[in-house]
């Protein structure tokens, strides 16, 4: 399955404003800051960089699943389901991957 354009599109419009780079990678796209990951799209997962703690956080509340397309779960990351997400939902889970990637040396 190719990334869902919508979803990218959507995404697209939040993270413009952060002066995010694109690039196509994992069949999707993803958004970098400073070369760094924040968020991307993955087949129609909306995809996000929260760091250990808060992804854990994001997994218990049962709002995210891991993200392990390979069979390797990448600590600190989580995806969420797209049709699910409102652009407001969007900007709040991609303002803090963008926080936690702003942290991280």
């Amino acid at each position: 399955m190719v990334f869902d354009p919508e979803l990218d599109l959507k995404m697209q419009s939040i993270v413009k404003k952060d002066h995010l780079s694109r690039k196509t990678m994992f069949g999707g796209t993803c958004y970098l800051l400073g070369g760094k990951m924040v968020c991307g799209v993955w087949k129609d997962y909306m995809i996000l960089r929260l760091g250990e703690a808060q992804a854990i956080t994001a997994l218990k509340q049962g709002k995210a699943r891991v993200f392990d397309i390979t069979g390797k779960p990448m600590k600190g990351w989580v995806m969420l389901k797209g049709d699910g997400l409102t652009p407001q939902s969007m900007a709040k889970w991609i303002g803090q991957a963008k926080s936690f990637v702003s942290s991280v040396k």
